[in-house]
């Protein structure tokens, strides 16, 4: 197969581990893909897609594998790269806001500076489940200024109503492959 084989199969180059991080969820590992030198092409390629020759100033990844993830696209658009940290990880003024886990709340960070206002940001994560923390980061980043253009995902888990939750603030979302279940 070649890359731009389009029956070569993202979603089998994901691991599901059942029972972790607690018993009856099926986790998605996506190490899995990023270890797969095509399927890691090839999902960057397609996250990155849409926005070809599109004028995207800044790609914001939130912790961790958003980092890995969104690296990659700021690279393929040529667009800088913002990232978004746990509370107390960024050494310079930042910005903060609180965010709703399914087991309570948490907070998130970015640099007070990261984004002019105005400038157009695509976020990016491995997966969208509940939407707290990625309607966080929407909020953050909104915060800060910036035009939300777009959220982008490998993994969509559409029975938890996540990425409808981002679809409500504005924000389009891009997935490239849906699990059932959570």
């Amino acid at each position: 197969m070649t890359l731009n084989d389009k029956t070569y199969d993202l979603k089998a180059a994901i691991r599901t581990i059942p029972d972790y991080p607690k018993p009856g969820i099926l986790f998605r590992d996506i190490t899995t893909l990023l270890g797969d030198a095509r399927a890691f092409r090839r999902a960057i390629d397609e996250l990155v897609q849409p926005w070809s020759g599109a004028k995207i100033d800044k790609v914001a990844g939130m912790e961790a594998r958003g980092f890995i993830l969104g690296g990659a696209v700021a690279h393929q658009l040529s667009a800088g790269f913002v990232p978004i940290r746990k509370k107390g990880k960024l050494p310079h003024t930042k910005v903060s806001i609180a965010y709703s886990l399914e087991y309570g709340l948490d907070e998130m960070e970015i640099h007070d500076d990261a984004v002019v206002a105005g400038e157009r940001v695509i976020l990016v994560d491995d997966l969208i489940a509940t939407g707290g923390t990625a309607t966080g980061a929407v909020g953050l980043l909104k915060k800060i200024g910036a035009d939300v253009v777009a959220a982008c995902f490998v993994i969509d888990l559409p029975d938890l109503g996540g990425a409808d939750k981002i679809r409500a603030l504005g924000v389009p979302v891009r997935t490239l492959m849906s699990f059932e279940g959570h």
